[in-house]
């Protein structure tokens, strides 16, 4: 289902939030702002791993948003208008930090991310020792998908995060379909030789 989608009868679709916007209802773009901030900022920390940082480009996103609403034509999802948005932010700021990578690892940005796996920790009685383990996996993967430059996490969070099809994640970044198959194998196959020993240990 598309993310614009309305999942509930009674809920009011984006294009009728985003026409009550454009007329200057901030109420309306207020639910919106609601509806979608914790993806936005899903994605400005997965690329960035800051926080706080994450958050200010994420508001900073919504900002340009309502700010360019009056010309956004419906062309295209709201979401996926908006994701672009928010891209161009967040590699504005990676650019001026000069910290964007170039497809290698990006080593002097991932010494303080292992907080960020206990979201991945497994829920459920599992044993305790196997629920460690599981969160131990989890943080090493957190970890080395933040070793990717940002092209290559941006499509495998939207891919294996977000459950986006390739024909989406093409739409958002944007880029060829070419470009997002091509970024999503580099993508993976650095994944696996930094996590070659977790493959190893979980076959």
């Amino acid at each position: 289902m598309p993310a614009s989608a309305a999942t509930d009868p009674g809920e009011v679709s984006d294009i009728d939030l985003v026409k009550r916007s454009q007329a200057g209802d901030t109420r309306a773009f207020d639910t919106l702002v609601t509806k979608y901030r914790g993806r936005i900022y899903a994605m400005t920390y997965h690329l960035i791993q800051n926080e706080t940082e994450a958050w200010d480009l994420a508001q900073e996103a919504f900002i340009k948003a309502w700010r360019a609403l009056p010309n956004f034509k419906l062309d295209a999802a709201f979401y996926t208008w908006l994701y672009r948005i928010a891209h161009n932010v967040t590699y504005d700021w990676l650019r001026k930090k000069k910290i964007q990578g170039d497809g290698e690892f990006d080593d002097e940005r991932t010494e303080h991310r292992a907080a960020v796996g206990a979201e991945t920790a497994p829920r459920g009685d599992a044993a305790p020792d196997t629920a460690l383990r599981n969160a131990e996996v989890g943080q090493r993967i957190q970890a080395a998908i933040a070793r990717l430059s940002p092209e290559h996490r941006q499509v495998i969070v939207l891919r294996e995060v977000e459950g986006l099809a390739y024909e989406e994640i093409a739409a958002m970044v944007p880029c060829s379909l070419g470009t997002v198959m091509s970024r999503l194998f580099y993508a993976r196959k650095k994944l696996q030789e930094l996590l070659k020993d977790v493959y190893e240990t979980t076959l």
